[in-house]
């Protein structure tokens, strides 16, 4: 059992000679890493022909990280394919959305219905756990890479076929679901489906639909068969290898898989965060909260993140002096277990040559970024296994549901300019913002421990989901939710009903008709100073009493904001995007009924979170994310774990720009 967080990264040792990989594990170990990542693409070297494997360099990789005392995270080398299996097998090759097929090239470049790819794949697995289970280095199995990407291949549209079959029965059921009595699209045959694309019911790209069910059913498809093929490789590993934890790494909020789907068959979740460009801390916190939802707030692991700068965007800035500490502590509070780089050394050539590396092509020990690598595993090794299997005690709740997202962005109308992500981070940077900590949840998930639920943009409803979020505010919890929700059932299928649909009682409301304007057009909400934007629903209360209004046009002074008793508590409805303003104070209104502002909500670009260990200890961090230095006044006793200073109760307490503070609760 480790005794500290997991440090490391990517390591491709197959690209250097052998005389490269001894001044690696130098650096390695006075950066303090402990854990490599291997072979995660490798497939091409340990199976250079169908009928010939060599684990030779394999072999020296994880015999020198176990002779070195480091763990090895083993990779099946599964995500791109061997330039033979192309050639041998084209069926393997992916048909793109617009319907070419490609030839060799790229990455997440295999087809996940080629019978081909799936024997092959799951032969890899099976020789790689025959191999290397109970290596004295082996630490977790990696499978694949990324999984990502869709197919529309003729096996695709088989395989679609049959998916349908197991999850209709009837095509009776599908014509009704898809509501194909709909410009005669009513199917007699099964064969007759197709799947959707820029070939059949698409127009302007993938968002655009014809039919919104079949492209909806696309998607939960393509993320089935998906999984399907990591399941394929984790049942190969598991003959042989029983115990070793199995995962893959996620990329936090990526729209093509519905990750809730994956999660049950993932030991440990496990995850890539690279922020968009110039995004609020609050983004990648998000991305970390959801990850450590999938395994019902159990720890994760931070697979990738850069050291200093990407290499993937048309613009890549650099990290500042402090950013990658702070980053890397920032998952730490959010649950994470492990902190690892993409990666260790820089390649030489291709297309990841100048992405950000531990160690550059120069070999150096002495560059900025080493050193900042090398003094964080210094910090991690002093905090030891201080937040080791710690979990979040939160009573705020997030939802977050990948079929809202993809039910949301296919519809036509109101505004194709809402966009699910920016919605549902507003309502978590506001929350985070204001001190609470966040489980981010999906529909299937227990309700019981969350005093407040915040579900924006809830736009598909499934099963008895309405029902239990009525529960939450029967006994004295808070339901929030927004426009655009409560509109669709699983299917894609409008309720038959008043807007927000099985929403309605609790929140009290009925909605008959919506305005949608431009994004550059902001009517006022005067009762929050605030402005709000693109969609802006007409709202007649029904036992919902009004908290702010519209400002302008035929319905200025009608709802935009209400609040309805239900049972013990409180159902809110935002029924248009506010702008941050607005957001803020509606959140911490919901927030403050519960008692669940934090002691530092009012501090400019501190964050916040909270972990409490296995033994009970409470582990408060702080994350100044400003550039200024943050003057605080503790609110209780405690010890900062990074530095051994106690503070007391009303005593000064200063973050540095960027800086970081660790504090154990007395």
């Amino acid at each position: 059992m480790t005794h500290r967080i997991r440090y490391g990264g990517d390591y491709n040792p197959e690209q250097w000679p052998e005389e490269v990989w001894d001044e690696d594990h130098r650096l390695f170990t006075r950066a303090g890493i402990d854990t490599l990542t291997v072979g995660v693409f490798s497939w091409s070297l340990t199976q250079p022909a169908e009928d010939t494997y060599d684990f030779t360099v394999l072999d020296r990789v994880l015999d020198r990280a176990a002779a070195e005392h480091r763990s090895v995270c083993l990779a099946t080398g599964t995500a791109a394919l061997p330039p033979w299996l192309a050639q041998r097998y084209p069926e393997v090759n992916r048909t793109d959305f617009e319907g070419r097929r490609h030839r060799y090239g790229q990455r997440h470049n295999f087809c996940p219905s080629s019978p081909a790819y799936r024997r092959l794949a799951t032969a890899m697995a099976a020789r790689l756990a025959e191999r290397y289970a109970g290596h004295p280095a082996l630490l977790a199995w990696h499978i694949n890479n990324e999984y990502g990407g869709a197919c529309y291949c003729d096996r695709c549209a088989e395989a679609f076929r049959d998916w349908l079959r197991d999850r209709y029965g009837t095509l009776d059921a599908l014509n009704d679901a898809w509501c194909t009595t709909f410009w005669s699209h009513r199917y007699t045959d099964w064969g007759q489906i197709e799947p959707p694309s820029a070939l059949t019911e698409h127009w302007r790209g993938p968002d655009h639909t014809a039919f919104q069910g079949t492209t909806l059913d696309y998607f939960r498809f393509t993320t089935d068969a998906l999984l399907g093929c990591f399941l394929a490789e984790k049942e190969a590993i598991r003959h042989h290898d029983s115990e070793t934890p199995v995962t893959t790494n996620l990329m936090g909020m990526f729209r093509p898989l519905d990750y809730h789907r994956w999660a049950p068959h993932l030991d440990f979740a496990s995850w890539d965060s690279y922020p968009p460009l110039d995004a609020p801390p609050t983004w990648a916190a998000l991305g970390h909260d959801l990850m450590r939802g999938l395994k019902d707030g159990a720890p994760f692991w931070l697979m990738e993140q850069t050291p200093s700068t990407t290499a993937c965007r048309d613009v890549n800035p650099l990290r500042r002096p402090g950013e990658l500490r702070l980053a890397t502590f920032q998952a730490i509070a959010h649950g994470a277990d492990a902190t690892l780089y993409f990666q260790m050394r820089a390649s030489r050539g291709a297309c990841e040559k100048y992405h950000g590396a531990v160690i550059g092509h120069a070999g150096r020990d002495d560059t900025r970024v080493f050193r900042e690598v090398a003094e964080l595993g210094r910090q991690l090794e002093q905090l030891g296994a201080a937040t080791l299997g710690a979990r979040t005690p939160a009573r705020t709740a997030l939802l977050f549901d990948w079929d809202s997202w993809w039910a949301l962005e296919i519809s036509d109308g109101p505004s194709r300019s809402v966009r699910y992500q920016e919605v549902v981070h507003a309502y978590y940077r506001a929350a985070r913002e204001a001190g609470a900590d966040v489980d981010v949840v999906p529909q299937t998930a227990d309700l019981t421990p969350y005093d407040v639920v915040l579900a924006p943009v809830l736009h598909l409803v499934k099963g008895d989901f309405a029902d239990r979020l009525e529960a939450v505010a029967r006994r004295g919890g808070t339901v929030l939710t927004t426009f655009l929700s409560g509109r669709v059932d699983e299917h894609d299928r409008a309720f038959l009903a008043d807007v927000p649909g099985p929403l309605a009682p609790l929140m009290g409301v009925r909605v008959d008709e919506w305005d949608a304007r431009p994004p550059e057009f902001a009517q006022p909400v005067p009762e929050l100073s605030a402005e709000a934007r693109l969609v802006f629903e007409l709202v007649l209360p029904r036992g919902a009493e009004p908290i702010a209004t519209y400002g302008t046009d035929f319905y200025a002074g009608t709802p935009a904001v209400t609040r309805h008793a239900f049972g013990e508590g409180e159902g809110w409805y935002v029924a248009t995007a506010l702008d941050r303003r607005g957001v803020e104070q509606v959140v911490r209104r919901v927030l403050a009924r519960h008692d669940l502002i934090g002691p530092y909500a009012d501090q400019e670009g501190l964050e916040t979170a909270t972990r409490v260990a296995p033994d009970g200890t409470r582990l408060l961090f702080l994350l100044n994310h400003a550039t200024e230095a943050a003057e605080l006044t503790a609110h209780t006793t405690a010890t900062d774990l990074l530095t051994g200073k106690q503070v007391k109760g009303g005593d000064p307490l200063t973050l540095d720009p960027l800086g970081v503070a660790v504090l154990r609760l007395q």
